[in-house]
């Protein structure tokens, strides 16, 4: 090409930023290496301010009585379990006066509210029915940091050989802590593992290692800044400790997208003949744009989730719009100074001299890129039709099993086999008669003993209730079989447990918490439990669900009538975008529901998926999903345009994008996979799911659908307001 290309004139607030980046580079990435530093410091060790669960609504039913049943009885809710063991049976003088002991020392531990044992209490339920094992209980008080802290002193001081028993310490607090543990630990491994391997893919991409340098480091802002982030939200609100998986994925992976079209664009230019300067304006109006477009797109999907009451899913959406605010500021800003630091050298070491002779045209000079896609593309247009319908058929087909989605709560087998928490409740779970404590528990207000007597005798005729332990006594069958127990009352409150079998499917116990609400009585009763909690957390979702459908359509059909200038292109983008989810919802209930690959994937299926976790994905999914389909749309719109011909256009932007979008999407799921190794089961579903999500949105629906549908519609596709469908007009670069 002879002479230099013109370069289009920046407009708004590109022109401000590629005047900075142009001018003053050095001021630019001085500043970036102070703010880095300051956000490393602030970032480190943010685990620990972080917080489990959150998956409940604090505004139900449940949670009501979880508040209520731990302020007022904080003996009957343990945070910590000490599983004692002895070959000789928990029974014998030594024993008894050894765990009697045990729970007097820990009675006396700074944060303990409230200890009970079997020793003391010779309550059955605290005893294993062989007789080896035997329960210390203790609640513990504080915020959720506050009882963390406690578990992290206490642990230690009665874990082991203690004479003639051996302890083993689980309950709720230490199945967090260890869960806490496990994903600090494994996001260090995980970014070990994603960061050499998103290196290689890029530098196979671009061809030099200066070059894929260049998306590495603008993801590892990402990541530091977002780590910052987090650990200012925390003292402000609750933020789940899920959110550092979310911020580790989504900021590598999205910092990477950016930098990957940034890069690709600039290079591009230098390719056709413009000058830094010019190339890094051009660069900015266009591929800045779409990376603009991109991250909004992808802030207000996840944004949307604010509109749930469980903290999980709120705590992730300000993780993830921080997450993309900095990934694209680091695109925007950052890499476009490291570009006009680097001029010429963004191709040292290449790589491809090692195979084939350095080329003569010119350092930047280019093969044709994309002659494979122009094949495909070709391909699937003149075939339209039958990849529309065999497409779609696919994505649905893999979908199927979603329809067998059954919901419920997390609990210690989100940890490996291995785990002693796990372990101490697998023993609870095999060997004691309470079956690890799953059943509904009842707040009651305002009854008399007269009238709780008749009603837990009505409760323990329930089907799926094998007794009912309460104040007035224990219940099997309508009878009572046990003596009263009168730390269940307590100034017009009183708290009675229903307990089930420890086989129970999830199907009868929600049958059974829905027959106790059911139950009629002349004063207040509030349910609790993990299968109450689940089932109000699914309520919830389901209720505000059609809210935050209609916040994030709106919201992509407007940023896309924006970007494309087209009425019809948006409605086709959110459609084909909605398909490349199923993939994903179909592998969750097949995989984790149903036990597909656990060997594999090293898990223990339970039958169940944790409410929250597919609406994260999905949104997150969908958000990335757009984010692809921002890439494709906005480049084939600009050779429309150029070209003057519909079939030209899409056939010259999946030529000048496929590759690119199908290398972000291999990091990504690269970054994906590796967060799915963790040894936590919702991290495996995260990072999986997702992960088939945009691999079949990548190589199914942007490869083959959207080119098929835009054949089908033809020019069709383009009608839209005049204004917003301008070709822009290009002037020198000033």
């Amino acid at each position: 090409m002879s002479g230099h290309r013109r370069a289009r004139t920046v407009r708004g607030g590109f022109r401000w930023v590629a005047h900075l980046v142009n001018e003053r580079p050095g001021i630019v990435l001085t500043a970036t290496a102070l703010l880095l530093g300051m956000a490393g410091f602030l970032g480190h060790g943010v685990a620990v301010h972080l917080r489990n669960g959150g998956d409940e609504d604090p505004g139900s039913e449940s949670s009501y009585a979880t508040r209520i049943l731990d302020r007022d009885f904080p003996g009957g809710r343990p945070d910590l379990i000490l599983l004692a063991g002895t070959r000789n049976g928990v029974d014998r003088p030594l024993a008894a006066r050894q765990g009697r002991a045990l729970a007097a020392r820990l009675v006396k531990e700074h944060g303990v509210a409230g200890v009970a044992s079997y020793w003391t209490t010779r309550s059955p339920a605290l005893r294993s029915r062989d007789g080896r094992y035997a329960l210390i209980t203790a609640r513990l008080s504080g915020d959720t940091r506050a009882v963390q802290r406690a578990v992290d002193r206490i642990a230690p001081r009665y874990r082991g050989t203690r004479g003639a028993l051996r302890m083993r310490i689980g309950g709720a607090a230490a199945v967090r802590r260890e869960a806490q543990t496990m994903v600090t630990e494994d996001l260090t491994r995980a970014e070990a593992m994603s960061v050499p391997a998103t290196l290689l893919i890029l530098v196979f991409v671009f061809g030099s290692v200066a070059a894929a340098l260049l998306p590495v480091c603008v993801g590892m802002v990402a990541i530091v800044g977002s780590q910052a982030v987090l650990r200012a939200l925390a003292a402000a609100t609750d933020i789940s400790l899920f959110a550092l998986n979310l911020t580790t994925a989504l900021g590598l992976g999205l910092a990477v997208d950016y930098a990957l079209l940034i890069v690709r664009r600039y290079r591009e230019e230098l390719t056709g003949g413009a000058d830094r300067c010019a190339a890094i304006g051009t660069t900015l109006d266009t591929a800045g744009r779409t990376v603009l477009f991109s991250s909004v797109t992808v802030a207000l999907s996840l944004a949307t989730m604010l509109v749930f009451p469980h903290r999980f899913l709120r705590s992730m959406a300000y993780a993830g719009i921080s997450v993309v605010v900095l990934s694209a500021g680091a695109a925007l800003v950052v890499l476009p100074a490291l570009l006009r630091l680097m001029g010429p050298r963004i191709d040292a070491w290449d790589v491809r001299t090692l195979i084939r002779p350095r080329r003569r045209a010119g350092r930047h000079a280019a093969p044709r890129y994309g002659a494979g896609w122009v094949r495909v593309t070709g391909t699937v247009m003149r075939r339209a039709p039958l990849f529309t319908v065999g497409t779609t058929g696919l994505l649905l087909l893999l979908g199927l099993p979603f329809l067998n989605v059954r919901f419920g709560h997390p609990d210690d087998r989100q940890l490996p086999a291995g785990a002693e928490a796990r372990v101490v409740q697998q023993h609870i779970r095999e060997g004691f008669s309470t079956g690890g404590g799953a059943g509904p528990e009842i707040l009651v207000r305002g009854a008399t003993s007269a009238g709780l007597a008749p009603y837990a005798a009505r409760l323990s005729r329930l089907s799926g209730a094998e007794r009912v332990d309460g104040p007035t006594g224990t219940y099997t069958a309508g009878a009572r079989t046990g003596p009263p127990d009168p730390t269940r009352a307590r100034t017009g409150d009183s708290w009675l447990s229903v307990v089930t079998r420890a086989d129970a499917t999830p199907a009868a116990a929600e049958r059974l918490v829905r027959s106790v609400r059911d139950v009629e009585v002349p004063f207040r009763t509030y349910v609790t439990g993990p299968t109450a909690e689940s089932l109000d957390s699914r309520a919830a979702v389901l209720a505000r669900l059609p809210v935050a459908g209609v916040l994030v359509t709106a919201a992509t059909l407007s940023l896309l009538l924006l970007l494309t200038g087209s009425y019809l292109v948006p409605l086709q983008a959110l459609v084909l975008n909605a398909l490349s989810l199923t993939a994903m919802f179909g592998t969750l209930v097949w995989v984790f529901q149903e036990g597909h690959m656990a060997g594999l994937l090293g898990f223990t299926p339970t039958g169940v998926i944790e409410t929250t976790l597919p609406v994260l994905m999905a949104f997150l999914a969908f958000g990335l999903s757009m984010d692809y389909g921002v890439f494709l749309l906005s480049r084939v719109r600009e050779e429309v345009l150029r070209a003057g011909d519909h079939r030209t256009g899409v056939v010259e932007g999946m030529r000048r994008t496929g590759g690119i979008i199908t290398a972000a999407v291999l990091i990504l799921a690269v970054v994906l996979l590796s967060v799915a190794t963790s040894r936590t089961v919702g991290a495996k579903m995260l990072g999986t799911g997702v992960a088939v999500a945009v691999l079949a949105d990548a190589f199914v629906v942007r490869a083959l659908l959207v080119p098929a549908v835009l054949a089908l519609t033809g020019r069709a596709a383009w009608l839209g307001p005049a204004r917003l469908g301008r070709v822009p007009q290009r002037e020198p670069c000033r």
